[in-house]
C-alpha cells in the first residue's frame, strides 16, 4: 500500500535566495568548557580543602604533643631542682632551658599564686593567635604544689600552613582552567563530525536530493540522526517526485478538455452554425467543463484531506446498509455488463455516512469498470478489535501486476493505461479519494490481485480506537 505523503506546510524566512540564519545563542564548546571547569575547581576545591584541613590537624597533634613532652620534662626537673635546692635552683634550672628552647616560654607560680619565676625575653609573642600553650603542676617534697604554664611558637607551622593554603588554591584555578582549556579543545575536535555534517547538508538542493549524508567514521551518537535525516530525504524526494508527477499528471487531464473546448468552439465559430448545431456544441462543452470541475473538486477534497482534515462522525450506522444504498446506485452500469453484486458481513461504526458511500462507489465503480462480463461483485465487511473494521469489494478479471500494486491509490495512476478510454472516462483520482477517506477515520487503504482475483477497500477506526 502506498501513501501520499505532503510537503511541510511552512516554508523558512528567506533573505536574497537563502534561509534566514537563525543567531547563535550560545556554544556547546564553551558551555561544557566552563561546566566541566566549575565542576573541577568544585570537585579540587573540596579534596585539597580535606587535605589542608588534615595537615592542620596534623599540626594541631604535633604541637599538642610537642607541649606534652615539654611539659613532663619541666615537671621532672623543677622537682629535682626543687629538692636539690629550693626555688632558686628551680629559676637556674628553667633559665638554662629556656637558653636551649627558644621556641619557648615558661611561667611558674606558688601555691598562693604569686609568680616567682618568668623567663626574660621570649623570643616571640606570647599572646599571638599562632602560639599555644598548656598548663602543669610540680609537686614538692614539703607537699607544696608549684604551678606553671609553658607556650610554644608556632608562627613556623602556620607560615607553612598558609603557603601550602595558597599552593592549593592555585592548584585549584590552574586545575580548573587547564581542564577548561582541554575540554574546549577536545569539545572542538569532537564537534568536528558535526561541521561535516552541516556543510554536507548545505550541500543538498532541490537538484541534489538524492544525496545523503554520512561520516567516514560513523560515531554512535549521531548515527541515529544521520538515518532519521536520510530518511527524512528520502521522502521528502519521493514526495517532490510525487509531486511533479502529480503536476504534470493535473496538466495532462486538464489538457484534454480544453483542449476540446478550444477545438470544439473554434469549429463552431468557422462559419454560420444552427441553433440545434450550437446547442450541441454547448452541450459537449458542458460536459468537459463538468469533467474539468469534477477533477478540480476532486483535488480540494485531496489537499483539505493531505492538511489532516478528520471525518465528521455521526451516530454508529450500519456498513452493509450503506454499501446496499450505493449498489442501488450502480445497478444500470451493472446490468450493462451482466454483473450481481453480494454483501457478506456487517459492522456498526461511527463515520461520516456520506464519505463511506463514496469511497464505497469509487471502490465499486472501479471493479464495474474492470471486472469479467457477467461475473460476480462481492462486498465483504470483516469487524475488527477495538471497534474498527475492514471492507473491500473483489471481483474477478485481470490481475494487476505486483509492480502497480504500491501505486494504485496514486492520484492519476492507472495501472492499464490501454483502457483508460471509455464510454464514461475517469480521471484516476477515484482509489485516491478512497484512501484519502480511510485516512480520515484513521484507517488505511489495501489492494491485493492474484489468480484472477483482485480486491481493493480501506480499514476504519473508530474516534476511541485512534486515541
Amino acid at each position: 500500500m502506498n501513501t501520499s505523503t505532503t510537503l511541510l506546510d511552512a516554508a523558512p524566512v528567506l533573505v536574497g535566495d537563502k534561509p534566514a540564519a537563525t543567531p547563535c545563542t550560545y556554544s556547546i564548546g564553551r558551555r561544557l568548557s566552563l561546566l566541566l571547569a566549575v565542576q573541577t575547581v568544585i570537585g579540587l576545591g573540596v579534596l585539597l580543602a580535606f587535605i589542608y584541613g588534615a595537615t592542620s590537624m596534623l599540626f594541631i597533634a604535633k604541637h599538642e604533643e610537642e607541649l606534652r613532652n615539654y611539659s613532663a620534662v619541666l615537671v621532672d626537673v623543677s622537682r629535682e631542682a626543687y629538692a636539690q635546692g629550693g626555688e632558686a635552683e628551680v629559676k637556674a634550672k628553667m633559665a638554662w632551658l629556656a637558653e636551649r628552647r627558644p621556641g619557648t616560654f615558661v611561667q611558674m607560680k606558688r601555691a598562693d599564686g604569686s609568680e616567682f619565676y618568668r623567663d626574660v625575653a621570649p623570643t616571640f609573642d606570647v599572646n599571638q593567635s599562632t602560639a599555644r600553650g598548656m598548663d602543669f603542676a610540680v609537686p614538692t617534697a614539703s607537699g607544696g604544689l608549684l604551678q606553671g604554664k609553658v607556650v610554644l611558637d608556632c608562627s613556623q607551622d602556620a607560615k607553612t600552613a598558609r603557603r601550602m593554603a595558597l599552593l592549593l588554591v592555585g592548584a585549584v584555578l590552574a586545575g580548573g582552567a587547564l581542564v577548561g582549556w582541554g575540554t574546549f579543545w577536545r569539545v572542538r575536535c569532537s564537534l568536528r563530525p558535526l561541521l561535516d555534517l552541516a556543510a554536507q547538508t548545505k550541500a543538498i538542493d532541490a537538484r541534489r536530493l538524492g544525496q545523503r549524508i554520512s561520516l567516514p567514521e560513523p560515531a554512535e551518537e549521531l548515527q541515529p540522526v544521520i538515518e532519521q535525516f536520510n530518511g527524512l530525504m528520502h521522502r521528502v524526494e519521493r514526495t517532490y517526485v510525487q509531486l511533479e508527477g502529480f503536476n504534470a499528471d493535473v496538466a495532462h487531464e486538464l489538457r484534454t478538455p480544453l483542449a476540446n473546448l478550444i477545438g470544439q468552439t473554434e469549429v463552431a465559430l468557422s462559419r454560420e452554425r444552427s441553433v440545434a448545431e450550437l446547442e450541441e456544441t454547448l452541450h459537449s462543452n458542458l460536459e468537459e467543463l463538468q469533467r474539468m470541475a469534477a477533477i478540480v473538486n476532486d483535488m480540494l477534497f485531496l489537499a483539505q484531506a493531505d492538511r489532516g482534515v478528520k471525518a465528521r462522525r455521526s451516530a454508529p450506522v450500519s456498513l452493509a446498509e450503506l454499501v446496499q444504498q450505493v449498489v442501488e446506485f450502480h445497478e444500470a452500469p451493472m446490468d450493462e455488463r451482466g454483473l450481481r453484486v453480494t454483501i457478506e458481513g456487517d459492522a456498526h461504526l461511527s463515520v461520516d455516512a456520506p464519505l463511506i458511500k463514496r469511497a464505497i462507489s469509487n471502490l465499486l465503480g472501479n471493479a464495474i469498470r474492470y471486472a469479467d462480463q457477467g461475473s460476480a461483485l462481492c462486498v465483504r465487511i470483516a469487524p475488527e478489535a477495538q471497534g474498527g473494521a475492514r471492507l473491500w469489494v473483489e471481483n474477478t478479471g485481470p490481475s494487476i501486476e505486483a509492480s502497480h500494486l504500491p501505486r494504485l491509490f496514486d492520484r492519476f495512476f492507472r495501472a492499464d493505461a490501454a483502457r483508460c478510454e471509455l464510454e464514461k472516462p475517469h480521471h484516476g483520482l477515484g482509489l485516491s479519494i478512497v484512501a484519502a477517506i480511510a485516512r480520515m477515520h484513521d484507517g488505511f487503504p489495501a489492494a491485493e490481485s492474484s489468480g484472477g482475483v483482485t480486491r481493493v477497500g480501506f480499514s476504519l477506526q473508530t474516534s476511541a480506537a485512534s486515541a
